[in-house]
């Protein structure tokens, strides 16, 4: 009798270490598949007004304000603003004041360029007259 209890619970054991072996792995690859379909959250704020000069080049354009520097992404409302800048300067180093409405997120890893982005979602104002750069380069 001792035989047969002594290999029950020896199967038993396996089974049950099998059994956690199963449902461990099987959570793992639960969480895995969430890391892999939740996309990291960038978003540092939600939408908010941001007035500043507006530099942009065909590769890449910048909002700087008083206490920021943003990465613009090039989107539709970028473009839009690049174009009605530089209707108003008179010459390349002319800043042009602006107020944007966007949200800033920040760079993906990996990825050259400033740690914020702002994407503008709309332009709130351009200013109808350009101010000379304090140095030219």
């Amino acid at each position: 009798m001792r035989l047969s209890l002594s290999k029950f619970i020896r199967s038993a054991s396996i089974l049950l270490l099998g059994t956690v072996v199963f449902v461990s792995c099987k959570d793992q690859d639960a969480k895995k598949e969430e890391l892999v379909a939740e996309p990291q959250q960038t978003e540092i704020q939600t939408e908010q007004i941001y007035h500043g000069e507006f530099i942009y080049t065909p590769e890449a354009a910048v909002l700087s304000g008083n206490s920021f520097v943003y990465g613009v992404e090039l989107n539709e409302a970028a473009r839009e603003l690049a174009t009605r800048v530089i209707a108003v300067q008179k010459d390349e180093y002319d800043i042009v004041p602006v107020s944007v409405q966007g949200k800033i997120t920040r760079k993906p890893e990996g990825t050259e360029g400033w740690d914020e982005i702002i994407t503008i979602t709309q332009i709130i104002n351009v200013s109808e007259k350009a101010e000379k750069a304090d140095v030219k380069i």
